[in-house]
Order: structure tokens, then C-alpha cells, then sequence
């Protein structure tokens, strides 16, 4: 249900407007004055804030300046009695200014097109990149008999509430799966929130699932809302759920149990409506047995379980997916790059992938990046022989391999040899020199000379 917050001056716009939208299914909340307003903005998030400028205690720009500082996704609605605050307004990040005298219908028509812009946002933000088939229901590249048994799991499981947990190797694909599901469910509209549980340290990832008051803790200078709060009335996915410590486990079990909790540092019981998807690549099974994994909170998870299988296991999806991430590297990154040579494309095949489909991706970038011609040849593909990969595990492969590293070391070697200047360096490559930019920047690669230069 969508939260709407309305401090206008104008009572009876006032009184129209809240039986007006809790008709229309809204969650309506009225602010008596500006510094009521205020308040009710930093304690609780609102989809939509309908602000007169001329209400008492603060005026609809300060109340503008609140709701975007405190949540960005929060659309504001300026009303004035003239059109002098019209343009302050926007610069402000209004999503529109509306001059009295109005009518109730015209204000219903500006919150109607609000909402819809705000479900069309939330909607492009969780598809992380188009589908490379407008037909494609899942966003998920692959015809073999593996991932055809996935597919057939998502349909039955997307309509539903229920949590699913998807396991696999590193770089399998989970969260595409994750998002797969949430993008045919009766929830495709609301929010998909991400959380990789295992890249933040215990009380850090607290305050990111559950959010936090201002003052909980030192350099809380501001109210912050959760991943459980953003995920509402859509699907949060936890990412490597089997990393949690045992006391955010059981905080999270709790979340998931009764659909509330509390931020960190609050009091106040905040009540959500959100799917979990979870995804590990770890045993939980194992990791319960050794004490590191609740078992109630696995069997809360675990409803419904999907296995993501290696790319191993799915030989005949591997030269589409190369072929797939060429085609867009080819148009991220501006080259002129159509196919492979036969002599790659059997290298492709025969190469273990023991990074999955994620050390794929890096590998045909890469080589996107580095071919001279409209074809990919065997000399732009850094795979380990495939020799040197039977019986190893894949982590061991996968650090074994370090892929960005190689990258980062070639694009140094060349920087060192040119004299740190980009374009030779970049010729050296054989690479454009916006293609050279945009691997200095994506590895962080920087020197003296250069920030002397912008001086």
C-alpha cells in the first residue's frame, strides 16, 4: 500500500484529498502544520508528499529540502497560492508545482501520473540490463534441458509468496534467477532490493537490512531507511544468506516470521509485505550441523529450493551466452567486434568456465576489448589451458585465474611503457583511447601526472 502524506494549508482541498485517496486504496496520513510534517517525514517514509507552501511552521520548499534529503525516491507535490515558488520547486527536485486555485481533480490527475511514474522508476531500476529477446519472459540466456527444468520451477513458484532459496556455484547466476521470479510475479511493479550479506561486517549489515534512527549510533547523523523498508510490497533477495553471524540470523528469521521489525536504535514496530528470495553457495545443510547456520531459519527459507547449475552442466547454453555478452560488450564499449573465429569458438567449448558464467562475461569483454578485427581469435581469449583446470575446484580455478588482475597488470604494463600517457598506452593495446579510459577508471588505476594535469 502506498503511504501519502498531505500538509496543505487549504482545508478543504485537504479533507477532499484524504477521502479522495484512501478511496483510491492509499495510505493517507494528514500533517497539521509544517513542523508536523517534518517530524512525520524523518520518522516514516512516504511515496508521495502533497505540500501547500503557505502552511503554517515550515513551507512546501522546506518541506520539499526533507522528504528528498531524507528519501530520495519520495515524489513531493508543491501547492501555491502564485507561481513565484514554481521554478524553486523544481530546481528542488519537485516532481510538480501546482498553482491554486484547483480543483480536486486536477491534483487526483498529477498524484495518478506520480504514482505511475514512481511504479515505471522502481520498475527499470530492478532490470539490472534489457533482455536480449523482448520475448523472453525471464531475462535468462540458455536452452538446455537444465535450464528449461529452471524455468519451469519459476513459473510455478512466481505467483506465489512463497521464500524461495537458490543455490549454486559462484557466478552461476543466482541473482538473475532471483530476478527472473520477481519479474513474473503479481510483485513485478513493486520493488526488487538487493543484499549481498556476506560484503559488510555484522553491525553495518544490521543497519542496512533494518535501517537505523538518528543518533542509533556514532555517525547516524540522519534517520535511514532498511533493505526490509525499500523492499515493501516487493521482493528482497539476500545474497549469500549463509555469511550472516548468528545474531543478525535470528533478527532476520524474525523479520521474515512476522513481517515487522524495528530499526536500529528505534522503538517504533515497522510492519512490511516482502517475498524473500535467498541464494548461497555454501551447504547450509553442512553448516547447520557445524553450528554456523540456524536450522529454523533454513527451513523458513527453504520452501522452495532451486539448484543453478554450473555452466559445466550446461554445455549447450555456453557459445550463446558468449555470443550474447560479445554483442553487448561490442555496443558498450563502441567496437566493431561481430562473431568468433571457428578455432575460438572451440576453445569456448572446451574450457571448463570454472568462474561460470560470470567469468565468461569477463572473458568475452575482454577480449571484445582487446581484438584487432570484426572477429574474436583464440590469442584475445585469457583461459588458462584447459589441462592445467581438469581436477581442480572451482574456487581454486577461479583464484587461480584472478581475471580482473590480469587485465589490471596489462593495463599498467602498457601506462609504464607509454610513460603514463593514455593514448599511447592505449595504442599499445590496440584500443581506443575511450575504451583505454573507461578500464583506467573501472579499475581504479590512477597518477600523479594526470591529477597535475586537471590542476
Amino acid at each position: 500500500m502506498k503511504n501519502i502524506l498531505v500538509a496543505e494549508d487549504d482545508r478543504s482541498l485537504r479533507d477532499g484529498l484524504v477521502q479522495s485517496m484512501s478511496r483510491s486504496g492509499y495510505k493517507v496520513q494528514v500533517a497539521q502544520s509544517g513542523r508536523d510534517a517534518l517530524e512525520k517525514i524523518e520518522k516514516q517514509v512516504f511515496d508521495l508528499v502533497i505540500a501547500g507552501n503557505r502552511i503554517g511552521g515550515a513551507d512546501g520548499l522546506e518541506i520539499l529540502r526533507k522528504a528528498r534529503s531524507t528519501n530520495a525516491g519520495t515524489l513531493v507535490i508543491v501547492t501555491g497560492e502564485n507561481g513565484t515558488g514554481a521554478v524553486e520547486a523544481m530546481k528542488g527536485g519537485a516532481f510538480d508545482y501546482l498553482q491554486k486555485p484547483l480543483s480536486l481533480e486536477a491534483i487526483e490527475m498529477k498524484v495518478q501520473r506520480a504514482m505511475e511514474h514512481q511504479r515505471l522508476v522502481v520498475r527499470l531500476s530492478s532490470m539490472t540490463e534489457p533482455l536480449s529477446d523482448p520475448s523472453d519472459r525471464y531475462g535468462l540466456i540458455g536452452n538446455s534441458s537444465a535450464m528449461r527444468d529452471i524455468f519451469k520451477i519459476i513459473d510455478k513458484v512466481a505467483a506465489s509468496n512463497a521464500t524461495v532459496l537458490i543455490q549454486g556455484e559462484t557466478g552461476t547466476g543466482k541473482e538473475r534467477v532471483a530476478e527472473a521470479i520477481h519479474r513474473n510475479s503479481p510483485r513485478h511493479d513493486a520493488a526488487f532490493v538487493r543484499m549481498n550479506c556476506a560484503s559488510l561486517p555484522d553491525n553495518l549489515l544490521e543497519s542496512e537490512l533494518f535501517g537505523h534512527e538518528k543518533g542509533a549510533f556514532t555517525g547516524a547523523d540522519q534517520m535511514r531507511i532498511g533493505r526490509f523498508e525499500m523492499a515493501n510490497d516487493g521482493t528482497l533477495f539476500l545474497d549469500e544468506v549463509g555469511n550472516m553471524s548468528a545474531n543478525t540470523q535470528a533478527k532476520v528469521l524474525r523479520a521474515i516470521q512476522n513481517q515487522e521489525f524495528e530499526r536500529l536504535g528505534g522503538s517504533r514496530t515497522i510492519k512490511v509485505d516482502v517475498r524473500i528470495i535467498a541464494a548461497t553457495n555454501i551447504n547450509l545443510e553442512t553448516a547447520i550441523k557445524e553450528g554456523r547456520f540456524r536450522e529454523d531459519l533454513y527451513y523458513r527459507l527453504n520452501v522452495v529450493t532451486i539448484g543453478v547449475p554450473s555452466l559445466r552442466e550446461r554445455v549447450d547454453d555456453i557459445v550463446p551466452l558468449a555470443e550474447h555478452f560479445l554483442k553487448r560488450f561490442a555496443r558498450e564499449l563502441r567496437r566493431r567486434v561481430t562473431g568468433f573465429s571457428a578455432e575460438s569458438v572451440k576453445r569456448i567449448q572446451e574450457y571448463r568456465w570454472p568462474g561460470n558464467v560470470r567469468e565468461l562475461e569477463n572473458t568475452i569483454e575482454r577480449a571484445v576489448l582487446m581484438c584487432d578485427g570484426d572477429a574474436i581469435r583464440p590469442q584475445d581469449l585469457t583461459l588458462l589451458d584447459r589441462e592445467h583446470t581438469l581436477g581442480m575446484t572451482p574456487a581454486l580455478a577461479v583464484d587461480l585465474l584472478n581475471l580482473e588482475q590480469l587485465e589490471k597488470t596489462a593495463l599498467l604494463e602498457a601506462l609504464k611503457r607509454s610513460n603514463w600517457i593514455q593514448k599511447e598506452a592505449a595504442k599499445l593495446l590496440g584500443v581506443s583511447s575511450r575504451v583505454m579510459n573507461y578500464k583506467v577508471h573501472k579499475h581504479g588505476i590512477t597518477h600523479d601526472r594526470w591529477s597535475k594535469n586537471r590542476n
